[in-house]
């Protein structure tokens, strides 16, 4: 193995994870009024209703496929009867339409970014960064997507995905990552990128989105007595 493999494979990920974590704890203990999304609705709301849902409950999606195909072994779909042409072909389907509407929803809201005065004069160089890097980590995920169209002999179940468990086990797998194909290379470096670029963006408010308000209970309104 390569000094440069090493470092990609190896070293790279528990760095980002380092950041990442670190970054967050930074984030927290001195920037918490900074966690926010910096909401620009007041400037802008319409095509704001229309791209904001497309592009969260589109990586919504995205983030599951990644998450399912990343971590749920080959032999396990195996087991349960799951072929790997047809775990194959709805990953292609599900993750194409996912990739869709991630792709749209965020094109909008580039455009709206850039074509509304206020909501421009408000975009800092850090937003601008993240906004690029998110796009090609997506744009990149889409190719890899529309390239699984195409059979091949190296799949990413046997590549990336053993790689990326073995991060947690610390026994990242770099001789598989090596025979990845250079696309899912190139969509893993973007994705440490953005992790690295997470804790210190607008990103981070995902951290605070409010799960609790789907579970809290009803709001019981009584009439005063007299």
């Amino acid at each position: 193995m390569s000094w440069a493999e090493s470092t990609l494979w190896v070293v790279l990920p528990y760095l980002t994870l380092l950041v990442f974590a670190g970054g967050l704890i930074w984030r927290y203990r001195y920037d918490k009024f900074g966690w926010t999304t910096r909401s620009s609705q007041l400037y802008e709301a319409p095509l704001l209703r229309l791209a904001s849902p497309l592009f969260h409950y589109g990586l919504i999606f995205v983030i599951i496929g990644h998450v399912t195909g990343l971590l749920i072994p080959v032999s396990w779909t195996d087991a349960i009867g799951v072929s790997n042409a047809a775990y194959h072909l709805n990953a292609i389907i599900w993750g194409g339409l996912a990739s869709l509407a991630t792709l749209v929803g965020l094109a909008l809201l580039i455009y709206r970014r850039r074509t509304t005065g206020p909501v421009f004069t408000a975009t800092t160089a850090n937003d601008k960064t993240m906004y690029a890097v998110l796009a090609a980590s997506i744009v990149a995920g889409a190719v890899t997507t529309v390239a699984g169209f195409v059979p091949s002999d190296v799949s990413y179940r046997t590549t990336v995905a053993p790689w990326f468990r073995g991060i947690f086990i610390l026994q990242p797998d770099a001789a598989a990552m090596r025979q990845a194909d250079v696309l899912y290379k190139v969509h893993t470096l973007i994705g440490m990128a953005l992790f690295v670029l997470f804790p210190f963006s607008r990103l981070v408010h995902a951290f605070s989105a409010p799960l609790g308000y789907l579970f809290r209970p009803y709001i019981v309104y009584r009439s005063r007595t007299r």
